[in-house]
């Protein structure tokens, strides 16, 4: 089996360079009876497969008062649905030999599946799964467990220092915008949770109009509907697709600094992006990885770590989201040296934004990209994943054929364009736990 798939991963990377109208994966799209919309890939190469079904029901659609109601409400589907106890769903899973899970951020949550594809695994592990996707119960002796541990661990989650710094930075770049939230809510938001408020949202927001149902592994087409239909058919009717509103820009820069006794200064620096559609993307991507994303091959780390030892990490990302996600720069550093890192970090972005990537650094960038693509859908799992993103957000069934194309067509003009569209030094928010606010201000006064 390694031998084949060294193989494949040899002529996948071949396909890549020389044959563009060869296509990766042949997607199937279609919607269920309820409106789903369904995304298949056919592998049978092993006697598995994975299933997801997602919703637009992430935390940009908590509110202030109830923050943490979109967290919890997807915790609760695996503990008590269809008439099974939590101790009954994971023990049947286990009989099953299925892995059960759930996964969320401000966008979206869902629930995933992998299992085998033989008729009585599939049975029981597909049964367990749609109790807990159909039918949740919401017990109210094991929310009030489950408040309270979750409780319990954001109020220890609130002691340190990378926690505060998600928090302030999240605050500054997105203030009362509903990615402001704190995806597991705060303490005392917590706490007003009631069992209603779960099983309102779930009726609003767990819909078989908006529901994306991602499927690949060892099954026919005709499985792979069967499987859709009975996911999706009795779920709750939308009145109108849930939406998130614009993120505003930032109109001038802010900078935060936070006192704590951890060893190490911990810093951010950022400001809302793009939305997974922007037509900057790949421009975007491309650049970023030559600014911070491409971990030693990247300007900040050169310019942070090789040349001045002042972090052993310094990265930079795009978050792209339904809105626009956050543009972060972020590092771990001495106290002494947190004013002189920032500012180290600061004018290597300038730079950038004023001059773009050379030649060389693009040339690279688009080879390490090129190159590493095959590892991107090297598994069932990473598949899963990117035919649920495709699903969505609307992507197009070509996404994955057209990446190393739209990565290659990449110019330096492209890129320092689209930074100067996205990025605006003088509009960052910077955020610093465990740093000298002398320091700090000298380094964001440059």
């Amino acid at each position: 089996m390694y031998v084949n798939f060294n193989r494949w991963l040899f002529a996948l990377t071949l396909c890549l360079v020389t044959t563009p109208a060869w296509s990766l994966l042949p997607i199937q799209h279609w919607q269920t009876k309820q409106g789903a919309r369904v995304y298949f890939v056919e592998a049978r190469n092993l006697p598995m497969f994975d299933l997801s079904v997602d919703f637009p029901a992430g935390s940009a659609y908590d509110t202030r008062e109830k923050a943490g109601v979109a967290s919890m409400t997807l915790n609760m589907l695996k503990l008590g649905a269809g008439g099974l106890s939590e101790d009954e769903i994971a023990r049947r899973m286990a009989d099953s030999g299925a892995q059960f899970g759930g996964h969320a951020d401000s966008d979206r949550a869902g629930l995933s599946l992998r299992t085998l594809s033989s008729a009585e695994e599939r049975k029981q592990a597909l049964d367990v799964f749609a109790r807990a996707l159909l039918s949740p119960e919401f017990p109210q002796a094991v929310l009030d467990r489950e408040k309270k541990r979750l409780i319990d661990a954001i109020k220890e989650a609130d002691t340190k220092p990378e926690t505060l710094m998600s928090r302030s930075f999240s605050e500054l770049a997105y203030g009362k915008h509903p990615y402001g939230l704190r995806g597991s809510g705060e303490a005392v938001t917590v706490a007003r949770i009631e069992r209603d408020d779960l099983a309102a949202f779930y009726k609003r927001y767990y819909t078989a109009d908006n529901a994306v149902v991602a499927i690949i592994g060892d099954l026919t087409r005709a499985d792979a509907e069967a499987i859709a239909e009975q996911m999706t058919a009795n779920l709750p009717r939308a009145n109108a697709a849930p939406t998130i509103p614009p993120v505003p820009s930032l109109d001038h820069a802010e900078t935060r600094v936070i006192p704590h006794p951890a060893s190490q200064s911990h810093l951010v620096l950022g400001l809302p992006g793009i939305k997974r559609d922007d037509p900057d993307y790949f421009p975007l991507f491309v650049g970023n990885y030559i600014l911070g994303g491409g971990g030693f091959a990247s300007r900040i780390t050169e310019e942070v770590r090789a040349k001045r030892g002042l972090a052993y990490s310094a990265y930079s990302y795009f978050s792209p989201m339904q809105e626009r996600g956050p543009f972060v720069i972020g590092l771990q550093t001495r106290k002494d040296q947190a004013g002189e890192a920032l500012a180290v970090v600061r004018a290597t972005l300038k730079d950038f934004l004023d001059k773009g990537p050379t030649a060389e650094e693009l040339q690279k960038a688009k080879q390490n990209l090129v190159g590493g693509f095959p590892l991107r859908i090297d598994s069932n799992r990473k598949i899963l994943d990117y035919l649920s993103v495709i699903g969505f957000y609307h992507l197009p069934l070509t996404y994955l054929d057209d990446f190393v194309p739209r990565v290659e067509k990449v110019t330096i003009a492209d890129i320092r364009a689209a930074f100067a569209r996205r990025v605006d030094l003088a509009h960052m928010v910077t955020v610093a736990v465990g740093a000298d606010p002398a320091a700090i201000a000298a380094a964001t006064a440059k």
